[in-house]
């Protein structure tokens, strides 16, 4: 099964990935690095240099190099934070819908009068959910939400979107916008790292969400293990 992954810090982290080729491709709207082996392609959103901030990362240029590959079906991994005390850090997600009025929404229509309907198509989830249990527990049907960053939110700010939806981050709503107008099936997966900036007294800083991630790294090694053996 021919099947595009987007993950972010944790797989420059992971030694999974260290015998997939390292290839570049030219698109419309810059190069992009990414891994292949087999059926499956691989790109950090974040890049392979010097890794980018979420709103300065290329999208359009990610998402376009996997159309321009012949992906059709691309599983995203986010991490994100949680906006619900019942969803604690550790927590496998999968969101449905999504909330992105910060800033504007990525789009392929720069000179087109045209616009797409939103979705995220989720088309592989159902069989993740039940081929990836007992050991990893995947919770279906969330809303994500997205802010802008580089920086955290506010607690103020949390109080306000934590009514909106179940998680927070700053990637996964340009991803699927971009694949809806590409034709592309969007699936979303996300790990909740950390409770957001408030919630249930927590302190939230960049320090401290790196050390949550690297707590959760082995649990990612052990997820993409599972998620190539089930999608080969």
């Amino acid at each position: 099964m021919k099947i595009a992954f987007l993950s972010g810090t944790s797989i420059v982290n992971s030694t999974l990935f260290a015998s997939w080729a390292v290839r570049t491709i030219e698109t419309a709207y810059g190069p992009v690095t990414y891994k292949a082996q087999g059926d499956f392609a691989l790109i950090n959103r974040h890049g392979y240099a010097f890794p980018l901030p979420p709103h300065a990362i290329n999208y359009r240029a990610n998402i376009r190099a996997l159309a321009d590959l012949g992906f059709q079906d691309v599983l995203s991994l986010n991490s994100v934070g949680s906006l619900q005390p019942d969803l604690p850090p550790g927590t496998l997600v999968s969101c449905s819908d999504y909330v992105g009025l910060q800033q504007g929404p990525a789009t392929f229509y720069d000179t087109e009068l045209k616009g797409g309907a939103p979705g995220i198509a989720n088309n592989l989830i159902p069989r993740l959910v039940a081929q990836l249990a007992p050991e990893f527990v995947l919770h279906p049907g969330k809303t994500y939400v997205q802010m802008r960053g580089p920086r955290f939110e506010t607690k103020a700010e949390i109080r306000i979107v934590r009514h909106w939806g179940d998680v927070i981050g700053m990637t996964a709503a340009h991803e699927a916008d971009l694949c809806t107008e590409a034709g592309l099936r969007y699936n979303s997966l996300a790990l909740i790292d950390n409770y957001a900036n408030g919630l249930e007294g927590t302190e939230i800083d960049f320090a401290k969400f790196q050390a949550l991630v690297r707590d959760n790294q082995a649990k990612v090694n052990r997820l993409f293990t599972r998620l190539l053996a089930i999608l080969a």
